[in-house]
């Protein structure tokens, strides 16, 4: 069936060798991707993805006809100047993702489309037989990540989620003082990271353009919002700021953002494999064009007794500044008692300082060392070892977020069952644990 569809609509299933170029490593050791989803976060990622020996991007998808195209250049220059040819083209471009899926012989799929797409695309992907890699967050909704777990686990696929800081060495070790207990017993920890106010005062301030405009040449607005509910092209509607911000197609940075802090502090609780069960605090909602949370201050409590606040920048700054004179607008700090480290991307601190020079015993827990994200999920699909951040992680770490905005949104307590995944107690905020899709979509 699936090669009947492709040869319907025009598209090569076998890569011919001619196309590939003066590839060194054998066909058979090396992972073809393909690129769905290839704007600003996407293209970093294609950067990094063209320096893996291993792997060979061979397609890119997106809406905007203008950005694809503009990625396959770059992809056919990139080989060209790299095995010293006249010229290569080798790299097909769809605006579909379904039509690139078809396609056999790509291997796996790099997704940094908006948000919402994140799990439909996952799951169609999964299903036709390719490894994801999928950036953060995962779904816009919680029966959407719990559908996305179940893909997978069914079939086999080798998933890695885009919270690469788990590939940098100072959130590791800080994690391992924590789990090998050089700060005495763990009780609580802090995570933080910006909200839309940290982004452009004035751009905010307006609220994002809410007046329709025809939609641009070359770009396939009704695909770009796909199974998110229908809304009207606005000059704002599918930039970097509608797109992270406005509530059909995305959380807003309390999940694009604060995964990463909030996935370094399961990974320092060991607590991968669940959630917290209580969450109470208050946000902001955003106004205009921006529907997201905008601003928000929660205490998550999980099962064995550790807390978590979780805070957009501005909230946290007075209360991290009090212990950390270098705050950052992103961390995870992790308290003990007898002693914190705090961690981010510009690096490790902790009292006593003393903590710093720690050197692990042999006998101690050692996490995963992994220097480059893009390149360990290229080593995870040849060799089929765990991938750093495997999906039930993603899922839960991203039930937090989650569960904070619906906290939010309903004004009250959540409380949380991680065995049955459920909300307790509260049928109204339950409800908000899914989101209808438009049209023709499925999760498949």
């Amino acid at each position: 069936m699936r090669t009947a569809a492709a040869a319907a609509i025009g598209i090569p299933t076998i890569i011919p060798a001619s196309a590939l170029g003066r590839i060194t490593t054998p066909p058979s050791d090396r992972i073809t991707l393909g690129h769905i989803g290839v704007g600003g976060r996407g293209g970093d990622l294609l950067n990094e993805f063209l320096q893996v020996e291993k792997s060979q991007s061979v397609a890119v998808c997106d809406c905007f006809g203008d950005r694809r195209q503009a990625r396959a250049q770059q992809i056919n220059a990139h080989y060209a100047d790299k095995f010293g040819l006249a010229a290569y083209r080798g790299v097909h471009e769809f605006g579909d993702f379904r039509e690139l899926l078809l396609h056999q012989d790509i291997d796996a799929v790099v997704i940094a489309t908006p948000d919402h797409w994140h799990v439909p695309i996952g799951i169609a992907a999964v299903r036709s037989g390719k490894h994801i890699y999928v950036e953060k967050p995962l779904g816009v909704s919680i029966r959407e990540n719990q559908a996305m777990r179940r893909a997978v686990q069914e079939s086999g696929a080798v998933f890695q989620y885009g919270t690469q800081q788990r590939s940098w060495g100072q959130f590791r070790f800080a994690c391992e003082l924590v789990r090998n207990g050089y700060i005495g017993r763990l009780h609580t920890m802090h995570a933080w990271c910006p909200d839309i106010t940290s982004q452009s005062a004035d751009f905010v301030a307006h609220g994002g353009s809410q007046q329709p405009i025809p939609v641009p040449t070359g770009f396939d607005y009704d695909l770009w919002l796909g199974p998110a509910p229908w809304s009207p092209y606005t000059a704002d509607r599918c930039r970097n700021y509608g797109t992270y911000h406005h509530y059909d197609n995305s959380l807003g940075f309390i999940a694009g953002w604060g995964a990463h802090p909030l996935d370094i502090a399961q990974w320092g609780n060991n607590t991968d494999d669940t959630a917290p069960i209580e969450y109470h605090g208050n946000g902001q909602l955003a106004e205009g064009l921006f529907t997201s949370v905008s601003a928000w201050d929660f205490r998550c409590l999980y099962a064995n007794d550790v807390t978590l606040r979780f805070m957009n920048e501005a909230t946290a700054k007075p209360i991290v500044s009090a212990y950390h004179p270098a705050f950052r607008d992103h961390g995870t700090t992790f308290i003990g008692d007898e002693g914190w480290v705090s961690v981010d991307r510009y690096g490790i601190y902790a009292a006593p300082e003393a903590l710093l020079n720690v050197k692990l015993r042999p006998s101690d827990l050692h996490l995963l060392e992994r220097d480059k994200h893009a390149m360990h999920f290229i080593e995870c699909v040849r060799t089929r070892i765990p991938t750093l951040c495997p999906v039930n992680t993603a899922v839960q770490s991203d039930f937090i977020s989650h569960l904070c905005d619906i906290s939010i949104r309903v004004g009250r307590k959540i409380l949380w069952n991680p065995q049955t995944e459920e909300i307790i107690g509260d049928t109204e905020a339950a409800r908000m644990m899914s989101r209808p899709l438009r049209g023709q979509w499925r999760l498949w």
